[in-house]
C-alpha cells in the first residue's frame, strides 16, 4: 500500500471513529450503539468460532462517476463465511442493471454499483460507508447485507440527513431501519424478521408443534430474530423451551454439538435458527449426527442455496441426508416459478448477462449457483430502484429521491404482489413464503400438516 493509500485509509477510519464518538455524546445514540454492538448475554449458550477479522475495504482504483452515470454504493461480505450472500445479491442486481444500461440506462444514465467488502463485520462496514458518502459521493446506498453491519451504519445516514443520503433495499429484515429514528432514511423491499418468525411460529403452533427453541447469532441480527420468536410465542401464551447462541463468523467446520445438547435438553418440537448459512448448516449437521430429527427452520437471510450446498457436500462424504426436516422462510417467490413474469425475466437476464463480481473483491474461487433466492432478491431490488429513478427523472439530485420513492403505489414487479411506499411506509412488501427441500433444492411448502409424512 503506497503512502497516499495509507493516508486515505487512515483518514477514513479516523473520520469513522470521530463520527461514532460524536454520536455517542447523545444519550439516545449511546444507548442505541451499545444495543447494536453488544453481545447478547441472556441466553444459555455455548459459543463456537470467532468473529471474522475485519479487513480493509478492497475497492480497486477510484474512477469518478461521470455525468452519464448513477453510482450506487454497496457494502457487503465478499469474503469470509457469509460471502455467498454479498456475491449473489450483487449478481442479481447487476443482471437487471446491465439490461437497463444496454437499453440506454435511466433517462440516459447508466446505473453502476461501487461495491466494497466488509466481511460481514461492522467496523469495515462503517469505514466503507464513510468512504462511499464522503469520498466517492455516491448517489445513494444500496444492497447492504446484514443486521450487525447495516444497523451500525444507520447513524451515519442521520448525521448526513442534510446531504439526503438514503439506503435502499438492505438485505436484512431487522427492525431498526423500519422505525424511528432511522426508518425515514431507509427504503426496504423485503418483509421483516418479525413477520418471518411470526409466520414460522404460527404455522408450527397450528400443527401442534408448540415447544419451540431458538438457535441464534449473538449480535443485533440474532437478538432481533430472538425477539420476534419470543413475541410470536407470547401471542399464543407460550415461551421458548430453550435457546443457544454462536458467534458471528463461525464456519461450517466448527462443532456446534454443545448448542445441540443445550436445545435438545428442552425436548422442543421445532428449532428456529436465526443465523448465517455456515453456522446454521453446522448446527443442522450436528443435530442429525446425534440422531436428533427435530424440524429445523431458518430465516431468509441464511442463504438457502449456500446452506444446502454445504449440507449436501457433507452428506455425500458420509452417506447422511442432512437436508431432511429443513424449513426455510423466504421473502421472494421461488426462482423456479416461471408462471411469474419477474422470474422468467430474472432467469433470462442471469443467463444472458452472466453477471460477475469485480475480480478485486474475490479472495477465492467461489462458484455462485446459477439461480438463488438471494440473487432473485437482488434482481427485484434493482427493478424497484430503477422504477423509483425512472419516476424521479432528471435532474438527478439526491434530495428528490425520497419524494419519488414515497409516491410509488401498487407497483407491479412481476411477482403478483403489488409494492408500495409512502411517507409512513418504507417497506414495500409483507409477503413471506415457506420452502422445504425436495429433489435436491428448496421448493414451496404446500402442506404443513403432512410435509414430514
Amino acid at each position: 500500500m503506497n503512502r497516499e493509500s495509507r493516508e486515505r485509509t487512515g483518514g477514513t477510519r479516523l473520520r469513522a471513529l470521530l463520527i461514532a464518538g460524536a454520536l455517542a455524546l447523545s444519550a439516545g445514540a449511546l444507548a442505541w450503539l451499545v444495543f447494536v454492538g453488544a453481545e447478547w448475554p441472556g441466553a444459555a449458550s455455548a459459543d463456537a468460532g470467532q468473529n471474522a477479522p475485519g479487513s480493509p475495504a478492497r475497492a480497486g482504483p477510484r474512477v469518478p462517476a461521470g455525468d452519464d452515470e448513477i453510482e450506487l454504493g454497496m457494502s457487503a461480505p465478499f469474503s469470509g463465511p457469509s460471502r455467498g450472500l454479498g456475491i449473489d445479491l450483487y449478481r442479481g442486481s447487476k443482471a437487471y442493471f446491465d439490461h437497463i444500461n444496454a437499453r440506454g440506462g435511466v433517462h440516459g444514465r447508466k446505473v453502476v454499483i461501487r461495491a466494497y467488502d466488509d466481511g460481514y463485520n461492522p467496523g469495515p462496514a462503517i469505514d466503507n460507508t464513510v468512504r462511499l458518502i464522503e469520498e466517492d459521493d455516491v448517489f445513494l446506498l444500496f444492497n447492504y447485507v446484514g443486521t450487525p453491519t447495516t444497523t451500525r451504519c444507520l447513524p451515519l445516514l442521520k448525521r448526513d440527513r442534510d446531504r439526503s443520503v438514503f439506503l435502499f433495499c438492505p438485505f436484512t429484515g431487522a427492525q431498526p431501519q423500519r422505525q424511528a429514528p432511522y426508518g425515514e432514511f431507509v427504503f426496504n423491499l423485503r418483509a421483516s424478521y418479525y413477520q418471518e418468525t411470526a409466520g414460522l411460529v404460527d404455522h408450527f403452533v397450528r400443527v401442534g408443534r408448540t415447544r419451540i427453541a431458538v438457535f441464534y447469532q449473538i449480535d443485533a441480527y440474532g437478538r432481533n430474530g430472538w425477539e420476534g420468536v419470543r413475541t410470536a410465542l407470547g401471542r399464543h401464551g407460550l415461551k421458548m423451551t430453550g435457546e443457544a447462541t454462536y458467534r458471528r463468523g463461525t464456519t461450517f467446520d466448527a462443532s456446534l454439538k454443545q448448542q445441540v445438547e443445550i436445545l435438545r435438553a428442552g425436548a422442543p418440537d421445532a428449532v428456529i435458527c436465526v443465523g448465517s448459512y455456515a453456522a446454521c448448516a453446522a448446527f443442522a449437521r450436528d443435530a442429525r449426527d446425534t440422531g436428533w430429527d427435530v424440524p429445523v427452520a431458518n430465516l431468509s437471510f441464511v442463504g438457502s442455496e449456500s446452506l444446502l450446498a454445504l449440507l449436501r457436500e457433507a452428506g455425500r462424504a458420509n452417506g447422511t441426508d442432512y437436508t431432511r426436516g429443513l424449513i426455510n422462510s423466504q421473502v421472494v417467490p421461488s426462482y423456479d416459478d416461471t408462471s411469474l413474469p419477474a422470474v422468467r425475466e430474472y432467469r433470462d437476464l442471469m443467463e444472458r448477462y452472466d453477471p460477475r463480481v469485480p475480480a478485486h473483491l474475490l479472495t477465492d474461487d467461489y462458484q455462485p449457483v446459477p439461480h438463488s433466492f438471494v440473487s432473485l432478491e437482488g434482481f427485484l431490488n434493482a427493478k424497484l430502484l430503477v422504477a423509483v429513478l425512472e419516476k424521479m427523472g432528471a435532474p438527478f439530485e439526491r434530495w428528490r429521491v425520497r419524494k419519488a420513492a414515497e409516491s410509488v403505489r401498487d407497483l407491479d414487479l412481476g411477482i403478483r404482489v403489488p409494492v408500495s411506499f409512502g411517507p409512513d411506509r418504507h417497506q414495500a412488501t409483507e409477503r413471506v413464503y415457506y420452502t422445504v427441500v425436495r429433489n435436491g433444492k428448496f421448493e414451496p411448502m404446500t402442506d404443513w400438516e403432512g410435509w414430514r409424512k
